[in-house]
Order: C-alpha cells, then sequence, then structure tokens
C-alpha cells in the first residue's frame, strides 16, 4: 500500500542536482499531498513543481530569514500541517540552513521524515575511482583565503577521500591552495554534474589546474582530492610496482602513477619506476 504521509511532520525532500528526471516517485507525491513547501529560492522550485505538475503553495526559507521563518514554520507544524523542506538542488539539509530547520523541530518534538535522493557529493564520489571505503565531506571551503588555509590544514592528515564543493569563479585559487597545503595529490574535478556538459577531468592537482586555465572554469564543480597516504613499513619489502599497476587500473598515467606512488611511500621516484618497469 502506499505510504500515508502524516499531518504535523517536516519531511526532508531532495530535488534533481540538475537533470529533472532524478526525483523519486515517494518525493513528487509528497511534494503533492504537503500542505506547504519550504524552499531556498521559490521561483528556482517552482520551476520544478511546474515540470510535475504540483501546485503546492511555496514559502521560502533561507540563509537570511531563517531566524525569523524557522520559528513560524515550527508553529505551522505543531498546528498540524505537513510541510516538505526543500534545497535549491540536491539534499536538504547539506551545505543549507535546512540543518537549522531540522535542529528547531528536534527541540519541538517535532517528527521528521527523510527522503533518499540526488546528492552531487555522492554522485561524484561513485564514479570518480577513488576510496569510496572511507571518504569525508568537507563541503564548500570558506569565502575567503584566510579562513580557507585552518580548514585544508584540519583534514591534511585524514586518509579517506576528501569532497569538497566549489563555485566557478573560486576555483583556481582553491586548488592552488589545496596544492600549498595538501601536496600535489591525485584528484577529480566533476564538472556540471547531471547536467548536458558534465565532464570529469582525473589527473593531479596540478593538471587539473592547468586543464581548467585552458578549457575555462563555467558550472558547478564537486572536488574529490585523495586522502593523506597511510605510511608505508620501512621494512624495503613494499610492492611499488603492484601499487602503480593498480593506480593505472584506475586510468592514471604510467608517469603520474609512478610519482604518486614515491609520494605515498616517501621514497625516491627512481626506486619505484626501477621497480615499475616491467608495466
Amino acid at each position: 500500500m502506499p505510504e500515508v504521509f502524516q499531518k504535523g511532520t517536516l519531511y526532508l525532500c531532495p530535488t534533481p542536482i540538475g537533470n529533472l528526471e532524478d526525483i523519486t516517485y515517494r518525493t513528487v507525491r509528497c511534494l503533492r499531498e504537503a500542505d506547504l513547501i519550504a524552499a531556498e529560492d521559490t521561483r528556482h522550485t517552482k520551476q520544478l513543481l511546474m515540470a510535475y505538475d504540483i501546485d503546492t503553495p511555496l514559502t521560502s526559507y533561507h540563509e537570511h530569514n531563517k531566524a525569523e521563518k524557522g520559528p513560524q514554520l515550527i508553529e505551522k507544524l505543531k498546528d498540524g500541517l505537513m510541510i516538505a523542506l526543500v534545497s535549491d538542488a540536491g539534499m536538504p539539509a547539506i551545505c543549507d540552513p535546512g540543518s537549522d530547520m531540522v535542529r528547531l523541530a528536534l527541540e519541538a518534538d517535532i517528527p521528521i521524515v527523510p527522503l533518499p535522493g540526488a546528492n552531487a557529493g555522492l554522485t561524484g564520489l561513485i564514479a570518480s575511482g577513488m576510496d569510496t571505503t572511507r571518504f569525508t565531506f568537507v563541503g564548500f571551503l570558506p569565502k575567503t583565503q584566510k579562513h580557507r588555509l585552518p580548514v585544508l590544514e584540519s583534514v591534511k592528515s585524514y586518509e579517506g577521500t576528501l569532497i569538497f564543493y566549489e563555485a566557478p569563479h573560486r576555483i583556481q585559487p582553491v586548488l592552488g591552495e589545496m596544492i600549498e597545503v595538501l601536496g600535489d595529490r591525485r584528484a577529480v574535478l566533476c564538472r556540471e554534474l547531471t547536467k548536458r556538459y558534465e565532464q570529469y577531468l582525473r589527473g593531479s592537482l596540478s593538471q587539473l589546474r592547468a586543464d581548467l586555465a585552458a578549457q575555462g572554469t563555467r558550472g558547478e564543480f564537486v572536488i574529490l582530492v585523495e586522502g593523506a597516504a597511510v605510511e608505508m613499513a620501512a621494512s624495503g619489502d613494499v610492492d611499488y610496482a603492484s601499487l602503480v599497476r593498480e593506480l593505472m587500473e584506475q586510468g592514471v598515467d604510467k608517469k603520474e602513477a609512478i610519482r604518486t606512488v614515491a609520494r605515498r611511500c616517501g621514497v625516491p621516484k627512481r626506486s619505484v619506476y626501477q621497480a615499475a618497469l616491467s608495466l
């Protein structure tokens, strides 16, 4: 039987990150049956609602009005309204004021139901070829270099893949700061995910920075950066050739793979080169 949506409940509804077809049947029905939809940008969300013939009333809830609007929405929930919360794209409450709304609802003992759906960070990660067993979502870095550098320093030693979001006008300086703080690690840039000009760029951070300088920086980016190297045993029995082969199988060219293994293992590049001659 179809789910019965509950009154007096806050539903967290993910929306497409680009392609309008990336929305679930459950989310569409939830948006239709809600008494009110709280959206970051009502004009943007209205386009989605029109595409799916949804006429539920909209109200704005964003960073600049959340202090006033949040308590108002809580009162409506207490009065028995069913409210669907959406962000401009992807999962609500990830890098947006939806997280504040969730906290208010919890404090007021309002039931919260999250619906699964599109997420840019995980979409990029599973197609990156990088470590998916352990990863850290960092999201958007601060707007100024002064505040970005300490954040990068704080994740420098993390071993899993690092996931960042970045806007086109900041991508070049941010890549430069990543090289400065994290080192010239292997990375993947995902541009315009799920949209017409979706693109994946793979290579070292410096290579990706050069590629972007050549092609331009239009579009929204997900940046996936290799985690910190796991300390290798100093016993000398590390199989450099196998490590190089593993990277090559992930699409990294041989020269770059040799550099990466040397950096990870803390050994001269020529040692890895000699071990990988047969590949």
